[in-house]
């Protein structure tokens, strides 16, 4: 059986595997990374980048009917086979060549195969063919396998083939009406997305869409669906699903009442994909969340780490790649001895984990939120005072569209006098973002954001508003 040693072993080649090994590469180690499917994971061909390419189209036409002018020009509809076309160029046809190549101009070893724990600092490699080799690492190996789709234990559901989110967004055509499990952001963005591919689709949302941003959020996506014909059932659940003779998804609900549609997504949550790979030789549970401490480094180990989703800390793509480069940063530096790593602060701590994680979702409208809501700030005996501005009265937003409808909120700690959270809902607000995750991250506090001045006429001049409303 072949074996190789490398100083850093890293299982699963998404964007979060790939920079833990970049960054210990580049701070003088060997590293190699062992993946079962595509390099550059999840995120490039079944999560993020398809599912923009969908929301896209429909999106640039909304705006486009939203201006005089303009409106007038647009004489057609959307072009779905150009839609799909289009996001089969942006999966690069899910072919990983480019990805590859990217991995060996970065000096990081690729094995392809299943890989697994089989013992202190070693992995084992599973090929497709059946053959095994065996990695060892002189440093670490760090777990970058991500999640998986949650199927809820509904009676019929598996039997009845539903869509994961990895189905609706490499579909090759969009059925006539789609059943959606889940109010979550996955199942509020594919519903924006086929409904305004042409599809009739049904949200089932028990406690109502996107629960953890603020109530507004959900309010504003939820008419927005509706508008453009969809259905939202709220304070239902599914008591069984199954799939007839002809193909058609029949979903059984607890109030009596059914729902038939040709197919049916679940977007009900996540789940670590850490089943089979090993972690009961290391005395962890198989299929489990991997605990770790802010460095990555899994809690009891000294040389394993867990970056990304299967961490459970942040489950969004730029999340873990923060996280990968504080663990690649740390893994190298341990290895090397540079530099001390143990205190508190600086690139070696992932505190934006826990209070400063930015969000977009690319619904219409657009939400994008960073830090507390009121209810979480509330939760955490934060005195806050809460600052909401129609974001239609903003100048910026008469000239952006014809009846700019949105909501910009502000949650302001009281004591310390800074932001502790955001949220912006409206038509293109994911540029608002950053700048309100810059405040929350730098607590810039609430005398020096006066002299951060917006440009005129832009929506970022509800950051002067909220300041005026403040002095109230």
């Amino acid at each position: 059986m072949e074996t190789q040693e490398y100083d850093l072993i890293v299982i699963g080649a998404g964007p979060v595997g790939e920079n833990v090994a970049d960054r210990a590469v580049r701070a003088g180690l060997t590293a190699v990374i062992v993946e079962s499917e595509l390099v550059g994971g999840e995120c490039s061909y079944w999560a993020c980048m398809p599912s923009k390419a969908l929301l896209r189209a429909p999106a640039a036409l909304r705006a486009a009917r939203a201006v005089p002018g303009a409106a007038e020009a647009v004489t057609g509809s959307i072009d779905i086979a150009a839609v799909l076309a289009r996001r089969d160029r942006i999966v690069h046809e899910w072919q990983d060549t480019s990805q590859v190549e990217w991995l060996q101009s970065a000096g990081i070893d690729l094995v392809r195969g299943f890989g697994r724990l089989s013992g202190e600092r070693e992995v084992t490699v599973e090929a497709g063919d059946g053959s095994t080799r065996v990695l060892r690492a002189r440093h670490a190996v760090a777990v970058c396998t991500g999640s998986a789709a949650l199927v809820p234990d509904i009676e019929g559901l598996v039997d009845a083939a539903p869509w994961t989110s990895r189905e609706a967004t490499s579909a090759h055509e969009v059925p006539a009406s789609l059943v959606v499990l889940g109010g979550g952001v996955v199942g509020v963005e594919m519903a924006t997305a086929f409904a305004a591919l042409g599809a009739e689709v049904t949200v089932l949302a028990r406690s109502g869409l996107l629960g953890t941003f603020e109530p507004f959020a959900g309010n504003a996506v939820t008419e927005a669906l509706r508008a453009v014909g969809a259905t939202v059932r709220t304070g239902v659940e599914p008591r069984s699903v199954r799939r007839d003779a002809d193909g058609t998804i029949v979903v059984a609900l607890d109030d009596g009442d059914e729902v038939r549609a040709d197919e049916m997504l679940v977007a009900t949550g996540r789940t670590p994909r850490t089943d089979g790979i090993g972690l009961d030789i290391v005395g962890l549970e198989p299929g489990s969340w991997l605990e770790v401490d802010d460095s990555m480094r899994v809690r009891g180990s000294e040389w394993l780490y867990a970056v990304g989703d299967v961490n459970h800390r942040a489950l969004l793509t730029h999340q873990g790649k923060y996280q990968a480069r504080i663990a690649g940063d740390v893994i190298g530096r341990r290895a090397t001895g540079a530099e001390p790593v143990s205190r508190a602060w600086g690139p070696y701590d992932a505190t934006a984990d826990d209070s400063a994680v930015p969000q977009v979702v690319f619904t219409d409208p657009e939400v994008a939120a960073v830090g507390h809501t009121e209810r979480s700030a509330r939760e955490a005996g934060i005195p806050i005072r809460v600052v909401d501005y129609d974001l239609g009265w903003v100048a910026g937003a008469s000239t952006h569209a014809d009846g700019y409808t949105g909501t910009a909120r502000a949650i302001v700690d009281t004591e310390r006098r800074v932001l502790v959270g955001a949220t912006f809902v409206g038509p293109d607000v994911a540029e608002l973002l950053h700048a309100a995750t810059i405040a929350v991250v730098g607590e810039v506090s609430l005398d020096r954001l006066w002299h951060a001045v917006p440009a005129y006429p832009t929506i970022s001049e509800v950051w002067l508003r909220w300041l005026e409303a403040l002095q109230d």
